[in-house]
């Protein structure tokens, strides 16, 4: 299976799994996890993302703040103009 629903299951089962002592010592940090490897903590989406492509380019790699409320994308948004 290779469908966009896959391409992070990895990279989220690992964050799934640590998510209670992530959130006790690590609360809303930015963590990067590429494959099973938790590349490291950062205060800021901005150092976290750069840390994440200097150390395995394009990725893919799970970004995501510690702790916050989950927020789903309609993608049917994305295949609408932005103009009409």
């Amino acid at each position: 299976m290779t469908g966009p629903e896959t391409v992070l299951s990895v990279e989220t089962e690992v964050y799934n799994d640590l998510r209670d002592s992530l959130e006790r010592e690590h609360r809303l940090e930015w963590i990067v996890i590429y494959k099973t490897e938790v590349v490291g903590f950062y205060e800021d989406f901005q150092l976290a993302a750069v840390a994440a492509i200097e150390k395995h380019g394009r990725g893919p790699y799970l970004i995501k703040q510690i702790g916050a409320p989950e927020m789903p994308l309609n993608l049917s948004l994305f295949n609408k103009p932005m103009y009409a």
